[in-house]
């Protein structure tokens, strides 16, 4: 089957969600920089959430160019990824109003960790139905930062409990390491 529609479908379900975190912010009480440091917190956690839900919107994109066709079994996978994305305004929102406490700390790398995870279905699933010679087989490669981001998401959720300004880090970390681009379908599909 086709391509278009779970291209469409993700974008809108990407869209909303990126929409319901920007509702989610609030307007400062004051007029005056003071203001903002209530906000502050709150802010924080939606750009950060942001800058997520933007890279798996690129990844998605060029996932998705460099296939023809999609399967149901990718549908689901595609289905199961969106509910993790989904669960990201909640999380960004107890995250910046907690300050980072130790369960909201944890529970949002629970969901980075779990999109990761339904990020890495998504590409298997994709990659059974096109054959380990296809070209989104070589492109993908070892997929090294896919493991990282486990890793990193794995450590942050077990040291919010500690020390949960440095499971922040870890996450920002992470998405620092995703904002460099990965050329890798770029480059397959200008061969």
């Amino acid at each position: 089957m086709g391509k278009g529609r779970i291209e469409a479908f993700s974008d809108g379900v990407i869209a909303i969600i990126i929409t319901i975190m920007v509702l989610e912010l609030k307007v400062p009480e004051g007029f005056d920089l003071a203001s903002l440091r209530p906000v502050g917190p709150v802010f924080c956690a939606y750009v950060l959430s942001f800058i997520y839900v933007g890279i798996y919107w690129n990844n998605h994109h060029h996932l998705f160019h460099i296939v023809q066709k999609v399967n149901g079994a990718t549908l689901w996978a595609n289905l199961h990824l969106l509910f993790w994305l989904s669960l990201l305004p909640a999380v960004t929102h107890w995250l910046g109003e907690s300050h980072m406490a130790a369960w909201p700390t944890a529970l949002y790398g629970v969901v980075l960790l779990m999109a990761a995870f339904a990020y890495f279905i998504l590409v298997h699933t994709m990659l059974r139905q096109h054959g380990p010679d296809s070209a989104l087989a070589r492109a993908l490669g070892r997929d090294r930062k896919g493991k990282l981001s486990v890793v990193v998401y794995l450590a942050g959720v077990v040291l919010a409990f500690v020390l949960p300004w440095v499971s922040a880090a870890l996450y920002t970390l992470m998405a620092a390491i995703w904002l460099v681009p990965d050329r890798r379908i770029e480059h397959m599909l200008n061969e």
